[in-house]
């Protein structure tokens, strides 16, 4: 698979990637997506076995290197008896909304899988007086994107509560703005140190990890001095040692070493499968897509790609096989996620309520906006110049209404009457088009009706 390739129709290209089980049209053709698809239904019945949580999970969010949406990986941790999951994507919380609204809705069917938060933080990416971009790909100061293994070290952290939630939000949110660039976040350890106030749980992480990376490069000594850097950072009631368990070559000798150095430093152990993909069935897309991200085809990748199959998620039966040799860890584990575990409208960020005249509410207000400036865009409603626009307008506003957005209408339209006001150059742009109401407020320019957009696109 090189870059001169013919070209290849998408639907055979997915059905390669898919192992040959057909293209994700076709399979989709039979039965609703995961988001949609109603969990009574589920495609085999939950395993039995004992208790178990995945702590370090990177979802399609962390782009071009996890190969499963959240939704996916929620439904899959149900059938696997998972009793928690978390997704820690690289440096942002994208995928939470899709998370937590997939885990909802098992709730909802009487199917209990408890959420947990947190990232994988990308540091050393640009150390100081390092030009941003590096001379060349595969510097520090690069993207993840160009290189076959990306610089930088990881430190996976979890929200233990609503309050580390919003830290880790703001610590990540920071990072992206000083770094300046997408893709280069620049964190201040100090800061993340000073940040988490015991509402976070730090996880010594995969082989970017400080202490697995030290162990690897420099040996046990160098991997008990990162360790004690971290418990002297974090608190030692705040750091966890992380056996990662993939079914790859000296998992069991790197392990025996973390353990050991946890013990010697009174540190709990706790287990990942650092999964990057739901089911095995989904390692070659993984594969193809860290080769994409690398720019690099899949015969240049090889050496560089883990052996297939083993980035997924498991049951409590097999990680219960893979963990014996480690009395407690498969507990513990468990009981961490439980620690850890809260539901994301908690969280949720709500707009502030919005200033309506005496004798309305946000969607009395809105409906009135609407009528007023709609036969400016439409004509009247017993005579419109664009036929089916007012019926569209009376769709959208049910919808509006019912899921709970007027205030953001209304605040977006105050927006564009301040820039109209104040003769600043404003445009809505984006998939804000595609609605009929924000043509109507005055918000875009145009119209949706006549072009047959569609307004579900926007929501």
């Amino acid at each position: 698979m090189g870059w001169d390739n013919p070209p290849v129709p998408w639907q055979e290209f997915e059905r390669r990637l898919s192992w040959g089980k057909g293209s994700r049209q076709a399979r989709e053709s039979s039965q609703p997506s995961v988001m949609q698809r109603p969990v009574t239904r589920l495609p085999v019945e939950r395993a039995a076995g004992p208790s178990w949580a995945e702590l370090h999970c990177h979802s399609s969010y962390s782009f071009l290197d996890g190969a499963s949406s959240p939704g996916e990986m929620v439904l899959e941790a149900a059938e696997r008896g998972l009793s928690a999951l978390a997704i820690t994507d690289h440096d942002g919380m994208y995928g939470v909304p899709q998370f937590a609204q997939a885990a909802a809705r098992l709730r909802d069917n009487g199917i209990s899988l408890g959420t947990v938060f947190g990232a994988e933080l990308s540091l050393d990416l640009a150390p100081k007086g390092t030009p941003r971009g590096g001379s060349k790909p595969g510097e520090a100061g690069t993207p993840r994107a160009g290189v076959p293994d990306p610089v930088g070290r990881h430190l996976l952290v979890l929200a233990r509560d609503p309050e580390g939630y919003r830290r880790l939000c703001r610590v990540i949110s920071a990072a992206q703005l000083a770094g300046g660039e997408k893709g280069l976040p620049v964190y201040d350890e100090p800061t993340l140190a000073s940040a988490h106030d015991g509402h976070w749980v730090i996880l010594t992480g995969c082989r970017k990890g400080a202490v697995p990376a030290a162990l690897a490069a420099h040996g046990a000594e160098a991997a008990a001095h990162e360790l004690a850097r971290l418990k002297a950072a974090f608190g030692k009631e705040n750091v966890k040692v992380e056996l990662t368990v993939g079914d790859q070559p000296a998992d069991d000798e790197r392990n025996d070493v973390l353990a050991a150095l946890a013990a010697q430093a009174g540190v709990d152990v706790v287990a990942t499968g650092n999964v990057h993909y739901a089911a095995p069935q989904d390692a070659r897309l993984a594969q193809a897509l860290a080769a994409i991200r690398a720019r690099f085809s899949l015969a240049e990748m090889d050496g560089w790609l883990a052996a297939p199959g083993t980035s997924y998620l498991r049951s409590g039966a097999e990680m219960a096989m893979r963990l014996r040799r480690y009395p407690g860890v498969l507990e513990r584990t468990a009981e961490l996620a439980v620690d850890c575990s809260f539901d994301f409208h908690v969280v949720a960020p709500r707009l502030p309520d919005f200033p309506v005249p005496a004798g309305h509410s946000e969607a009395t207000w809105l409906c009135e906006l609407i009528t007023r400036k709609a036969p400016g865009r439409y004509g009247p409603r017993e005579n419109e110049q664009v036929p089916g626009a007012y019926a569209q307008l009376d769709r959208e506003l049910g919808i509006i209404v019912q899921l709970g957005f007027p205030g953001y209408f209304l605040i977006v339209h105050d927006i564009v009457r301040f820039c109209e006001q104040e003769r600043i150059l404003c445009q809505g742009r984006g998939s804000a088009a595609n609605s009929a109401a924000c043509y109507a407020l005055g918000i875009t320019s145009v119209d949706p009706v006549r072009h047959g957009l569609l307004f579900e696109r926007f929501l």
